[in-house]
């Protein structure tokens, strides 16, 4: 990995610092000595974004898992507990339906 100050970075130029990210060598910039960019190839930040995705999903599967008690509840139960009950949802949706063919 080539590591720059912005100001070498600035002397080298712009086309030089993709020229080496697209030949797959990451640029560190640097300012005051911290690192505050870096230049890399498309190719290798899709495959840091795919990696993210693939992590967040990891993570989501994760806390489902340490999450889930098992237990399950049907619709009637659900509907119970708001109050409603399936006649009133079944009325409901041919209400709404009726209005849209009208």
């Amino acid at each position: 990995m080539a590591s720059l100050s912005i100001t070498e970075a600035s002397k080298k130029g712009i086309s030089a610092l993709v020229a080496t990210a697209e030949n797959g060598q990451e640029v560190t910039l640097s300012r005051h000595g911290k690192v505050v960019a870096e230049v890399i190839s498309t190719k290798e930040l899709s495959s840091l974004r795919q990696d993210r995705e693939t992590l967040r999903d990891a993570a989501l599967v994760m806390a489902r898992f340490a999450t889930d008690s098992g237990v399950r509840t049907t619709l009637d139960k659900a509907m119970e507990h708001f109050g409603f009950s399936r006649a009133e949802l079944e009325a409901e949706i041919e209400e709404d339906s009726a209005a849209e063919n009208s």
